[in-house]
């Protein structure tokens, strides 16, 4: 899944449990982090991981490739939450995708 389409299932009303669910992700984990190859780039898949599992590390290796930190689900979803606003409404997907991808490599 691509950061766009992350934006895009969470925009239309997607359920984050239902999403852990069908990323055998617990949703009761104490945060689940969301992760890039590099270099970062808006058509790189993401991976998702619970912290417990990478107790919290910038750099994780699973499935032999090496994945970064872009940020954490509580984070992405405030900003879902945000761009649900009737003031932000005008901002498209991609632009929500390029926003959150520029503020995870500057560390905005």
């Amino acid at each position: 899944m691509r950061l766009v389409e992350l934006i895009q299932y969470f925009r239309q009303g997607g359920s984050y449990e239902q999403f852990c669910l069908s990323h055998s992700l617990k949703p009761d984990a104490e945060a689940v982090e969301i992760y890039m190859e590099k270099p970062f780039d808006l058509n790189n898949q993401l991976a998702f991981f619970e912290i417990e599992k990478t107790n919290g590390s910038i750099e994780f290796s699973a499935n032999g490739l090496m994945y970064y930190s872009l940020f954490d689900f509580y984070y992405f979803l405030d900003v879902i939450k945000e761009s649900n606003r009737i003031d932000s409404k005008t901002l498209t997907t991609e632009e929500i995708a390029r926003k959150l991808l520029f503020f995870a490599i500057n560390d905005a």
